[in-house]
């Protein structure tokens, strides 16, 4: 089994279709077809088995404008395929064997030789690499549902100088066999969960199991898939299986939900893969002589993945930066940043933009508008480097009742101390009331004791409830390496909510009688929700007082998640769908799975944005509008409360340029902002 991993192949997405379509014969005649692997070029690999019982008649095919052509032959009873970088893993009598894809005149190399498996291979199945580290997992389905492995193979060890090591596999193991896991019969297809977990069927049984590769141990995924052979993952956290002689192919929507069959019909459902574009799953059928593609769907439950006929644009495109110029005074470029964009809620509809260096500015809504003024200029305490860039004022709330108290919050990194982040009140001047006071400043909370620069999150938002939500992550570094998220006697990696219109013991703020863990020992009161990696940008849903938040990932998946109250969000245990590291875990009830996740094939950094509820589109209304800030790529969500599922994931034609943030005016409309050298960094959605 393998999965496309091309990120740039992907930037045109996948058009909706319906699941139930039949299969469509991507190449026929195909002599015992075993196993598919996309490739980023747009080739796709097959695996012919060749005459049953026939050694040498093998071959790894390659099937281009649906035709088949030879790439390597020779082999004995080739099966499964993967790809990793250069390589392709292909299974077969000989053992693990490897092809480079790129190479002048490819060959395949024996990696591994079945006597050199801890127990020589009977019959191995399947293979995957994992595309970080490279270690790869073998299933050997054994003989007569007696022998069954699954074995991990480490990547090579680091050369110790000139033309030493470095070329040949680590270590085999076994991770699984019949003495590990009661009942094992016939391993087949192999899939990554994450990197710490690797995935395999049991054809003799009609499982999936899933392993972890720390302690070794197994747990059922699915059951009643009859002959499950093949895994392939889709880009959204959607999990298809191949029933090998029943003929059918099924979907786990998503992780503890049962099989869906999606499609029946093939003789023989052998190995699968994800097409390049990843609107379709490939699936050998042994018996057809084929290779078919059925559209990565979930039957009654479809996603539209079509295009949206709208555009973006510049919006303000003739303001003037009070105070900016794109050349500093020493001649380089001082890049604007505009990271919030928001409204003082008073009735005036004036856009008030903050800059991630410390200055906030003010116009009026009015597309022809040219003059800004500045209302705000901490710059002088604001702490912002163009290489760290998740510092700086990072978010910025006006009060509800700002009309009358004249107040707003600023969530920063102080420059006169380390690794520490803050939130504070600022207040009108009482000398120039269309100015705030850089001096009337009051510190709320602190953040302190920070091991490292990253993670701040930031977003700070007023709710329908009138209290101050902040989210801040979870302190830094990869994989949470203090376990921040899951501690509750820690504000990192969590969302606050705080009552800032009251005082007490001691701070400037209140916690609200009614969160979650009021009066709870060894647990922050002042939290809402917890389990947060790091959170880029979350709002507001004004017509139904939601949360949203775009969590980002660690080295896989992005995620959306809508925030409850007390709710885990399960880092660092789980990342999206997906158990994470040496201590994940399954999917539980005491943690909320987020409601749309996407794989770092489509995107690797997610800018969370708003749902829209303006006027000027009706189209959009009720839509969760988001972007990938590595990509550019910008797409429109609908998520439907009454099923609990997602409807719609279109996307909208991209600036070409990283989004770092949105915002909403007080008519509801929904802008985007990018870093610009011109001063042209508020876009808008337009017909």
């Amino acid at each position: 089994m393998t999965r496309y991993l091309s990120l740039l192949l992907l930037l045109g997405a996948p058009a909706g279709a319906r699941a139930a379509e039949p299969p469509k014969p991507l190449a026929s005649g195909l002599t015992n077809p075993q196993s598919v692997a996309a490739a980023q070029d747009g080739r796709v690999f097959v695996s012919l088995a060749g005459e049953t019982g026939k050694d040498g008649d093998g071959s790894v095919a390659v099937i281009k404008d649906g035709k088949a052509t030879p790439f390597v032959t020779g082999l004995n009873d080739p099966k499964g395929l993967a790809l990793f970088r250069n390589w392709l893993y292909v299974v077969d009598k000989a053992g693990l064997l490897r092809i480079n894809v790129f190479g002048k005149d490819p060959k395949a190399e024996v990696y591994v030789p079945a006597d050199k498996f801890p127990a020589a291979a009977k019959a191995l199945a399947d293979v995957v690499a994992d595309p970080e580290s490279g270690t790869v997992f073998v299933t050997d389905a054994g003989d007569k549902g007696t022998g069954g492995a699954l074995y991990r193979i480490a990547p090579p060890a680091a050369p110790k100088g000139p033309g030493q090591g470095g070329r040949g596999p680590g270590t085999v193991d076994v991770l699984v066999d019949g003495t590990k896991l009661k009942g094992l019969h016939t391993p087949g297809g192999v899939a990554m969960d994450g990197a710490s977990h690797v995935l395999f069927t049991d054809a003799g049984t009609g499982k999936v199991y899933r392993v972890k590769l720390a302690d070794r141990t197994s747990d059922l995924v699915a059951e009643g898939i009859d002959g499950a052979n093949g895994l392939a993952w889709d880009y959204y956290g959607r999990l298809f299986v191949s029933g090998g002689a029943s003929g059918k192919l099924f979907v786990i929507p998503r992780p503890g939900e049962k099989p869906v069959p999606v499609v029946g019909g093939l003789k023989s459902a052998n190995d699968l893969c994800l097409d390049a574009s990843g609107a379709n799953v490939l699936v050998a059928d042994a018996t057809a002589g084929t290779v078919s593609s059925v559209a990565a769907q979930v039957p009654g439950a479809e996603v539209d993945f079509s295009p949206l006929p709208l555009k973006t644009e510049v919006a303000f495109p003739d303001l003037k930066w009070e105070g900016w110029d794109a050349e500093g005074a020493t001649g380089k470029v001082v890049p604007l940043r505009p990271l919030v964009l928001t409204h003082a809620g008073d009735g005036s509809n004036r856009v008030f933009v903050a800059t991630q260096q410390g200055v906030v500015y003010t116009f009026a809504n009015d597309q022809k508008a040219t003059e800004t003024k500045v209302v705000l200029d901490i710059r002088d305490r604001v702490k912002y480097n163009d290489n760290t860039n998740e510092e700086g004022l990072l978010g910025l709330a006006f009060h509800p009742k700002f009309k009358e108290k004249g107040e707003i919050f600023i969530f920063y990194t102080p420059k006169k101390e380390n690794k520490v982040n803050v939130v504070s009140r600022f207040r009108l001047s009482k000398t120039d009331p269309t100015k705030l006071d850089p001096a009337s400043e009051e510190q709320i909370i602190r953040y302190e004791n920070k091991l490292f620069w990253n993670h701040d999150g930031g977003t700070i938002c007023f709710g329908p409830d009138g209290f101050l939500y902040v989210i801040h992550g979870d302190g830094g570094m990869g994989g949470d390496p203090q376990e921040n998220g899951q501690n509750l006697n820690t504000l990192y990696g969590k969302i606050l909510r705080l009552d800032v219109d009251q005082k007490a013991d001691g701070k400037n703020y209140a916690v609200p009688k009614d969160n979650p863990f009021v009066g709870k020992n060894d647990t922050r009161p002042e939290i809402w929700a917890y389990g947060v990696r790091n959170i880029w940008r979350m709002s507001f849903d004004r017509k139904t007082g939601r949360l949203w938040a775009g969590e980002v990932g660690q080295n896989l998946y992005e995620e959306i998640n809508i925030i409850e109250r007390g709710g885990n969000y399960g880092w660092n245990l789980r990342e999206s769908f997906h158990p994470f590291g040496p201590k994940g875990v399954r999917e539980n009830k005491g943690m909320i799975d987020p409601i749309w996740e996407y794989h770092h094939d489509v995107g690797k950094s997610i800018t969370g944005g708003g749902v829209y509820r303006g006027k000027a589109l009706p189209e959009l209304d009720g839509h969760y509008l988001y972007a990938d800030y590595v990509t550019s790529r910008l797409w429109a969500l609908k998520y439907d409360e009454g099923a609990k599922r997602v409807t719609a994931n279109r996307p909208i034609k991209d600036p070409q340029r990283p989004v770092v943030s949105f915002g909403e005016d007080e008519n509801g409309e929904i802008y985007f902002l990018t870093v610009t050298n011109t001063g042209k960094g508020i876009y808008r959605f337009t017909k």
